[in-house]
């Protein structure tokens, strides 16, 4: 008797051992065009024989789900076979999502084609690219950061490593579409705000913590009618919703600081779930690490809490909220610990993010559905920057560090800039076609005033500035010629519409039209658009796209200007011809061909003026390849190369020069290898062609005075010669283990880990002679991620 309960009693015990280790799948499967619930998807956990079908709700549930993370393949006739890459399960807990099925337009039968997100949508047939939050928060080097982990995608300018903006296909970073679950964004970096002037390289760091995003679609031209007022790129990036089933709490503990995160039901009603995130970043023990204190002390923090409510089989109601502060001070101290002068500019800047979004998903019959969205945003800015001023020797070492002079608020900018806006989308799904119309409204309110305490001096200048005697090789900045205030508000309209069908069972196309009315330029503007595909086989596709995109001036630029002066919306026609193959379901290959005309450019036709102008023109073309192996089985990795020349001229007399971020050679290759549930190792190459710099002679003592001696630089060629090189070899490694209830991820990740100093941007320093520059070598990260 007592052998049989001794068994019984390990048996049990075993059964409960077993059933802590596992936990539960369960998600909702709705078709992307209707936003309907699918019935009888049957959804496979790859390399196990659990699975589970939707029933009438389009919601399934799989039990006894071992934990660590898992393959999903989801299927059913008639729509595009999905994999899900990366769905972690927890032991006792309900990993909850939703997700989307793609009709199967083509019909393939001698190849299952599994998407990726939007990534096989015939409707989006151009450089259409996706991120899942695994991705993101794993891609080497871009430590969690979304637009550091979009850098490896053909097309995209590299700025350097303390950058995230991208800019893409010879565009600048502030021409690119940003829809945060559907709402406008147009500032999503921390740090922008560097100059007194506008700074070409954008931010720093993305306002969005690490596992925020949980997916992102990116498309690198030829987007719908739907999206406008930026001309480069698009970028869809979804906020997570929470897990209404179970909650988990984690948190981020790295060199830079303190990431918590919420992510489970309200508590407060049934049918409500929250994604809470709090973060704060610090860089005083990075600087103190690499040697860089000198540089000063950027920090920012991150808060944003989603909730997402199912009001009832046909209303979703989603409100998000986002604070974003950040701060960068440089002090004279800070400079001194430099050994040799180089930078002398002090800085203490402070800007305040806020976004509150309302958005409300209704279904109106079987085949249509409404989107509404309410949002309000605030950017609040106070600059303010200084220079010093110290004694040092003949190769530019400091003399007497107590005897330097400095001023600390030499200029200064205070910049409040308020959107409140109304987004209606409509969206009709037809047998072959799908209608989407929409309008868009919007307000805006800028305060702005920029102030130069008094006259200053710019060491480099051009010959068309101006200079009351040509032996003067500098410039002189009055405060009358640099002073601006500004206080106005203004009402943005526009109206789209985007109709898409099939003809002969292997030609796909999207006719668009857009019209825009910009308050602060006062001009309307049509933007037609045109897209499709052509299906060759099965597996292969000719890609093309043309249209004409508007683009509205900086609110910054619009403030700067006299009353008398109004800027232009910038133009840009396109035109897209591209390949791609899908080699087998995880192999997909892309190359595309692209041309841009620019026109009415806004360009600043004086250095150091507030004055500008529409007299600039341009061009851009390149080629782009992409072979991406997506996460199917143990590993994956994405081959990327891209050609590409901007032109720009600014009618001057001077004649054509590269733009900014003209880099004719750009390469990437990302490799990552996963051989079981507790190690990740990934690592990514990036190189690029030189930044455009400009050529330049040098004058010495320009001051003509022996006591105070000054150079200064000549520009000689606007962007004629180039920085080095760009060359960065990131390496990254995850390890998880689960300690009972707690899953705990260490993590290392190494921006540049050959220490090669890349440079962002030149510049010449007046006391020496001699040239400065910005950039950044290696740049570590490494720390834990736990989660309850």
């Amino acid at each position: 008797m007592k052998k049989y309960i001794t068994l019984i009693v390990m048996i049990l015990v075993v059964r409960i051992s077993y059933s802590q280790q596992n936990g539960t799948i369960k998600g909702k499967v709705i078709e992307q065009s209707t936003k309907q619930p699918i019935i009888g998807v049957t959804i496979v956990i790859q390399d196990t024989m659990l699975f589970a079908s939707t029933d009438t709700t389009g919601v399934f549930i799989i039990n006894n789900v071992p934990e660590g993370s898992h393959i999903l393949k989801i299927s059913i006739l008639g729509f595009q076979e999905k994999l899900l890459t990366d769905i972690v399960v927890v032991r006792d807990k309900i990993n909850y999502f939703e997700t989307e099925l793609l009709d199967d337009a083509k019909n393939m039968d001698e190849v299952v084609v599994s998407t990726f997100r939007n990534e096989n949508n015939v409707m989006t047939p151009v450089s259409a690219y996706s991120f899942n939050r695994e991705e993101i928060f794993r891609n080497p080097g871009a430590q969690g950061d979304i637009f550091r982990a979009i850098g490896i995608l053909p097309g995209v300018s590299s700025s350097g490593g303390q950058f995230s903006a991208i800019a893409v296909r010879g565009q600048g970073v502030r021409d690119n579409v940003y829809m945060v679950d559907d709402i406008p964004m147009f500032e999503v970096s921390h740090l922008e705000g560097s100059s007194a002037f506008n700074d070409p390289n954008g931010g720093r760091f993305s306002i969005f913590a690490p596992r925020a995003i949980d997916n992102a679609s990116f498309q690198g031209g030829g987007f719908a009618a739907q999206y406008g007022r930026k001309s480069a790129s698009y970028l869809g990036l979804g906020i997570k919703e929470g897990n209404r089933e179970t909650p988990s709490i984690s948190g981020q503990f790295d060199l830079l600081g303190a990431t918590l995160i919420y992510d489970g039901p309200s508590y407060l009603h049934k049918k409500t779930s929250v994604f809470a995130t709090a973060r704060y970043q610090n860089f005083y023990l990075l600087t103190g690490l690499v040697g860089l204190r000198q540089l000063g002390l950027p920090s920012y923090g991150d808060y944003m809490i989603k909730t997402t409510t199912e009001i009832n089989s046909k209303n979703k109601l989603s409100v998000l909220a986002m604070y974003n502060p950040d701060a960068f001070v440089r002090t004279v101290d800070d400079a001194k610990l430099s050994k040799v002068i180089e930078n002398t500019i002090l800085a203490n800047t402070a800007t305040n993010k806020a976004t509150f979004g309302i958005n409300l998903r209704t279904l109106t019959s079987k085949n249509s559905y409404f989107k509404n969205i309410l949002y309000y945003k605030l950017i609040d800015a106070n600059l303010k920057f200084g220079n010093f001023t110290p004694m040092v020797n003949a190769q530019g070492e400091f003399v007497n560090k107590d005897s330097t002079r400095f001023e600390n608020n030499l200029q200064s900018i205070t910049s409040k800039q308020s959107e409140f806006g109304y987004r209606s989308i409509f969206t009709q799904h037809y047998t072959k076609a799908t209608l989407t119309a929409g309008i868009d409204l919007a307000r805006i309110d800028i305060d702005y005033s920029r102030h130069l305490s008094h006259t200053d001096t710019l060491y480099s200048f051009t010959q068309t500035d101006f200079r009351p005697y040509t032996t003067q090789n500098y410039l002189i900045i009055l405060p009358d010629y640099f002073n601006s205030t500004y206080k106005n508000y203004t009402y943005n309209g526009s109206a789209y519409i985007d109709f898409s069908f099939k003809l002969f069972k292997i030609v796909a196309l999207n006719t668009g039209l857009r019209y825009d009315y910009t308050g602060f330029t006062e001009q309307q503007t049509l933007s037609p658009r045109l897209s499709g595909s052509i299906a060759l086989s099965q597996k292969q596709s000719i890609n093309f796209a043309t249209g004409i995109f508007y683009q509205d001036p900086l609110y910054q630029d619009v403030a700067d200007q006299p009353k008398e002066n109004k800027l232009k919306n910038e133009k840009t026609i396109q035109y897209i011809l591209g390949y791609k193959n899908y080699f087998s379901q995880d192999l997909k290959l892309v190359v595309e061909t692209w041309y841009k005309q620019l026109d009415d450019l806004v360009l600043r036709p004086k250095t150091g003026q507030i004055y500008l102008n529409n007299d600039g023109t341009g061009y851009a073309y390149g080629a782009d390849f992409n072979l991406t192996k997506r996460l199917s089985k143990k590993y994956y990795g994405q081959v990327g190369y891209s050609y590409m020349q901007s032109i720009r001229d600014d009618h001057n007399g001077n004649g054509e020069y590269n733009f900014t971020y003209s880099q004719p050679h750009i390469a990437s290759v990302l490799i990552s290898y996963k051989p079981n549930n507790k190690w990740v190792f990934s690592a990514k190459f990036r190189y690029a062609t030189g930044r455009p710099k400009d050529s330049y002679t040098i004058h010495y003592n320009v001051l003509n005075d022996p006591n105070t001696v000054r150079y200064s630089q000549e520009i000689t060629g606007k962007n004629a010669d180039r920085l080095n090189d760009y060359i960065s070899l990131d390496p990254r490694v995850d390890y998880r283990v689960q300690v009972k209830k707690l899953a705990v991820t260490a993590f290392v990740d190494i921006v540049n880990i050959l220490n090669r100093f890349n440079q962002s941007s030149e510049g010449l320093q007046p006391i020496t002679g001699k040239r400065y520059y910005d950039g950044l070598g290696i740049f570590p990260s490494f720390g834990l991620r736990v989660e309850l």
